[in-house]
Order: C-alpha cells, then sequence, then structure tokens
C-alpha cells in the first residue's frame, strides 16, 4: 500500500532535476555552481560546458540555449542550440559544445522538464544554468586620457597571446565592419603580449602611456592568438583646451546600453534590461566584441564627417564636463559645445556647467535627440538613475529647446519635412530644401519642443505624427539676449544621415554660424 501511495503521488506531478549545476575544465576565476565559463576555440581548454544533474524518475530533458536581450524592447529570447533527450532516473548529463564563432557573452541554458521550467528571471536567484562565452574582453578604469597618462587596462581571456595595438580613429568614410583596422590611424608599434600566466583568471595589464597624441577617439585592438578580437575605447582628451569647438561623446550612455553580464545571471547588467537595475558600472568591457552600442551606427558617422572636413575639435569624455569647474571656465575654453550623440545621463553637476554655459553666451549643438534627460548620481566608478530632470524642476526643454516625448526602437521612421527654410534661410542655404520639402529617415527616439522651450525657439523640420497622432519629431533653434545659439536636431539618428549631401550642408551651416561667439 505505501509504494501504491507513492507511485500515485509521483503521478500528479512533474519530474523534477536535482542537484542542478555546470561546469567546464578548467574553471576559470568566478565560476559557480550554476555558471561556468567556455572559450569554444577548439584548443582542448574549456571547449564545452556539462551540465549535471539527477532525475527522480524518467523524463525527457530539454535545454534551450538562450541569449537574451532587453526586455523593455519587447524582443523575444533567441534560442542558438536546443537537445532534448530521454534518461532514466539517476545522474545524468546534457553537454553544450559552442561554435567557434558563437558571440561572447552569456547564455542562459533553460530546462524544462514535464511542466518544470528552470529558466532565470532579471532580479531573482537564478534557477538555470549560465555560460559565459569567454573572448576578449578588455576595459579601462577610465574613460579619458591626456598626453602622457598612464593607461591601464583589465583583462580578461584564456588565449595564449595577444597582439595589442592602439588605433585613433581617423576614417573619412564610416566602416561597418567588426574590424576596425582600415578605419584607423596606428599609435603604437603593434605589441606581443604572452597571456599563459593569465588564463584562468581577469588580470592588470600596464599597457600604454597616452603619447602627444591628438585630441580623439581611440581604441586599443586585441588580436588573440587563436584569432578572437575586442576592442577598449578611450578618448585623448588635451591637457588644456586647445580648439575652440568640443565634441563631447556620450560615454554613459554608451555604458547604460551596455549589456554585458558581470554577475552571471544570463541578463545584461542595465537598467535597459529589467525594472531591478538602478546602477551601471562606467569600467566594464563592452558587449559585442568591445564596441559600444549603437556606436558604429550614429557616433562614427560625425566623427568621419569631421576628418573629412578638417575639423578642428577637442574630444571630451561626459567625465572631462564635469572637471570644469563652472559654466564660466567652459565658456572662456570653447565657443561651441557640440553633444553628437545620446547625451540622456546627465550629473548634477554637468547640468550645470551646460546651463550656466548657455547663459553666458556659450553655443550647443545636440545631434540627436532625449538629451539632457535623466539626472543621475555619480558613485566612484558607477553612476546610479536618481529622477527625470524635468520631475527636479529642471526640464530639459528649457535648455535643449526640445524634449524626449516618445521612442520605439526603430519601429516606425519618417522623412523630415522642413518649415524653417524662410524663417531661417541661413540654415538651408546650398541644401537645395525649400519649405515642404522632405529629407532623410528618422525616429528611434524623437523630441519636440514643450511650453518650457526658450521664447522664440525657431521649427526648422518636423517629421509628422512619426509616433502616433501628436507625436511629431521637431528640429529646432534658439537664441537667447546673450547671444547664445542652440539647435537640437530632434531624432536620435539624425546624425548617421549626415553623409546625405542636403544633411551635410545643414550641419556644416550650423558649425559655421554656431562656432563663432
Amino acid at each position: 500500500m505505501i509504494e501504491l501511495a507513492l507511485a500515485l503521488l509521483l503521478a500528479g506531478r512533474s519530474p523534477a532535476l536535482h542537484g542542478l549545476r555546470v561546469e567546464s575544465s578548467p574553471r576559470f576565476a568566478g565560476d559557480r555552481r550554476l555558471l561556468a565559463t567556455v572559450s569554444p576555440n577548439r584548443d582542448g581548454l574549456r571547449d564545452q560546458a556539462v551540465v549535471r544533474f539527477r532525475l527522480d524518475r524518467p523524463a525527457t530533458v530539454r535545454m534551450d540555449v538562450v541569449r537574451t536581450d532587453t526586455l523593455h524592447a519587447g524582443r523575444p529570447q533567441q534560442i542558438v542550440s536546443s537537445v532534448s533527450r530521454r534518461f532514466r532516473r539517476g545522474p545524468r548529463r546534457l553537454v553544450w559544445r559552442p561554435a567557434p564563432d558563437t558571440e561572447p557573452r552569456t547564455y542562459v541554458l533553460r530546462l524544462t522538464v514535464g511542466r518544470r521550467v528552470y529558466d532565470n528571471v532579471p532580479g531573482r536567484r537564478p534557477r538555470a544554468p549560465v555560460v559565459r562565452v569567454l573572448g576578449v574582453e578588455a576595459g579601462f578604469p577610465r574613460r579619458s586620457y591626456a598626453p602622457g597618462e598612464r593607461a591601464d587596462l583589465r583583462l580578461a581571456t584564456d588565449a595564449q597571446t595577444l597582439r595589442l595595438q592602439v588605433f585613433q580613429y581617423t576614417s573619412q568614410l564610416v566602416t561597418r565592419t567588426r574590424d576596425f583596422k582600415t578605419a584607423g590611424t596606428a599609435m603604437t608599434a603593434p605589441v606581443q603580449v604572452d597571456w599563459r600566466g593569465h588564463r584562468a583568471a581577469p588580470a592588470a595589464l600596464r599597457l600604454v602611456r597616452a603619447g602627444e597624441w591628438p585630441s580623439g577617439l581611440y581604441f586599443l585592438r586585441l588580436s588573440a592568438s587563436d584569432g578572437r578580437l575586442g576592442y577598449a575605447p578611450f578618448v585623448v582628451r588635451p591637457r588644456a583646451p586647445r580648439a575652440r569647438v568640443a565634441v563631447v561623446l556620450s560615454t554613459n550612455t554608451w555604458q547604460a546600453y551596455n549589456f554585458w553580464d558581470a554577475n552571471g545571471d544570463g541578463w545584461g547588467d542595465s537598467w535597459y534590461v529589467d525594472g531591478v537595475t538602478r546602477s551601471v558600472d562606467l569600467t566594464r568591457p563592452y558587449l559585442d566584441f568591445g564596441v559600444p552600442f549603437r556606436f558604429r551606427d550614429w557616433d562614427l558617422d560625425f566623427i568621419a564627417w569631421l576628418n573629412r572636413t578638417g575639423k578642428r575639435v577637442d574630444f571630451l569624455s561626459d567625465d572631462d564636463l564635469e572637471r570644469f569647474a563652472n559654466g564660466r571656465a567652459l565658456a572662456s575654453a570653447y565657443d561651441l559645445v557640440v553633444f553628437p550623440g545620446h547625451a540622456e545621463y546627465v550629473p548634477e553637476r554637468a547640468y550645470d556647467v551646460v546651463e550656466r554655459y548657455r547663459d553666458l553666451g556659450g553655443n550647443l549643438m545636440f545631434l540627436a535627440a532625449n538629451n539632457f534627460f535623466w539626472k543621475v548620481r555619480r558613485d566612484g566608478k558607477r553612476i546610479t538613475k536618481v529622477r527625470l530632470w524635468r520631475t527636479a524642476g529642471r526640464p530639459e526643454a528649457r535648455l535643449v529647446g526640445v524634449q524626449f516625448v516618445a521612442g520605439d526602437y526603430g519601429g516606425r521612421q519618417g522623412a523630415f519635412v522642413v518649415s524653417g527654410a524662410r524663417t531661417a534661410p541661413w540654415a538651408f542655404a546650398g541644401t537645395g530644401l525649400r519649405d515642404g520639402d522632405s529629407f532623410g529617415r528618422y525616429g528611434f527616439e524623437i523630441d519636440a519642443r514643450s511650453a518650457d522651450s526658450p521664447p522664440g525657439t525657431q521649427l526648422l523640420a518636423r517629421i509628422p505624427d512619426v509616433m502616433g497622432p501628436g507625436r511629431s519629431a521637431e528640429m529646432t533653434y534658439y537664441e537667447t539676449p546673450v547671444g547664445a545659439k542652440v539647435f537640437a536636431a530632434g531624432a536620435l539618428n539624425f546624425a548617421a544621415s549626415i553623409g546625405e549631401p542636403a544633411v551635410a550642408r545643414l550641419v556644416e551651416n550650423l558649425w559655421s554660424k554656431l562656432s563663432r561667439p
């Protein structure tokens, strides 16, 4: 009777996995019961992950290897590999051997047995194994360096040797390939590094002292002997301001969109992934082989334009902007400050400096959208979301001229329709555009004027109802009584079209007007 009762009890519930764990050999630093590191380069070292468990009865177990993405984008998880096997009860195992070209990142190994699903949800205790595919993961502790400053590196890989070389991005054309070799100028000779003593844990590498290099965007390229490739970007800022125009790269936003998974739960450590995460580490390696998210799509187009038009500028990171004592110091250094990217996350000090700079007559150019949207707090190497600037009594439209109204990750895009060719003929001179003409295809995130926009803010062009009725993108320009001139593109991907002749001429016209005091 006891055996019959037990059989009936077991028949009423799904089979279960006990003692679930994942492992690779040898272990990498940070590996634990539900996290293992592999490097599928077929060198016999960490080429596979083994999932072990004990079944309490015969069952079919399905293992899906899942690449996760941001929850906020509404994108489905991508299953990159699946296997199902019928097992008898007792200790069993499943093996994942990633292909050599598997993208370096973490993957959730979701297990299904009967009605039970072992999966991971952001912010909760992991229930499923996670495998980290190790590439060449490198990051600098700072986002910018002045000439003469030493740049150390934090590096994690199990490659035996590495070839390291520093390049400046100097291309006049945009390349979308993973390897930036043809787009950069070598600033150092290649250096061969023996990494055999650090194949089981991350380590620091004393790498390079920035030479007397021009201010600009640089990247360290790391080529492993087995073909793996990684990058670590950094900005070289001037020791003291040299040009009269500053270009501020949105390094805070780069890290906010970085889905690199440090805690090993299979999900990126970013507030774009879940509603639990409130802070991000500014020193993390970047996912996607070390290249910041959307970096190729937007930032490089503008930098290539600067190169081919011979513009003389100082490049700054978000940190460098905060280093200015006040807006007067920024105004004494620069006539124009350009934000080419998505300058969404702004600490109070930076907001104060830029706002005061504008109030003193400093000129601003915003070539994306959704700028100065979130107030963040800097805590050492992390930034933490605090609140929207508009709810803190400092709406961004008061500074930028427009503010964020909608976004849909590029689902809906449309052309700008010119409306300011008569009221601001200088802006459209030589573009061939007249009022009513359309150009480009834009969206992703859009801005528009609000009641807080400065008096006299002019509408140059708009994308009517691109995000639905009443949700139009607006390109604007305004001047202040003390002579500050401010342009805002109103669409996130505007700078990506700067290769188009009409857009290039429009930006050139703006540059000519705003770069003068």
